[in-house]
């Protein structure tokens, strides 16, 4: 299989998507924090001393996903027109799930955005809480879906 962020000369480059149509595209990540009993009281118990956790794990998200290409090398500046986070508070693990949902309608597909605005918002909730329990883990980072484009739908369901 021939990669498209390699040239004829196995170099890298940065894929030319000028003669894609624009499309509405979806895409949905998310990834899980477990941690201990008191740093999970710590943050449902909104009493952390950097600030309320949760909100701050959802800007953070937001602007993981807006900073992609900053971070990534090969991923386009792509103006996004939505990103929406969700926290799941997952007291029997004890932890939380966070959900990106990221959305435009432009010329190549925005996976990458939502797992990055996932990794920086479970990071943040990392970072914040950190000072109770440093054996946090991050954990199933993963695409859920995604829509539109030239490759299709993915639904980690139908796998």
């Amino acid at each position: 299989m021939k990669l498209t962020h390699l040239d004829e000369q196995d170099r890298p480059k940065m894929v030319d998507v000028s003669d894609k149509n624009n499309t509405t595209r979806i895409a949905i990540a998310s990834g899980i924090i477990s941690m201990s009993t008191e740093a999970f009281i710590n943050v449902t118990s909104n009493i952390n001393k950097k600030g309320p956790v949760i909100q701050t794990a959802v800007i953070a998200a937001i602007q993981g996903a807006k900073k992609t290409p900053d971070l990534i090398p090969m991923c386009h500046p792509l103006l996004l027109t939505g990103v929406n986070c969700d926290v799941e508070q997952l007291d029997d693990l004890p932890g939380f799930k966070l959900t990106v949902t990221t959305k435009l309608s432009g010329q190549t597909g925005v996976e990458m955005e939502a797992l990055t605005g996932v990794s920086v918002g479970l990071l943040t909730i990392y970072d914040m809480v950190k000072a109770i329990d440093k054996g946090m883990i991050i954990s199933n980072v993963q695409l859920e879906n995604k829509s539109g484009g030239k490759t299709g739908d993915f639904n980690r369901e139908q796998l």
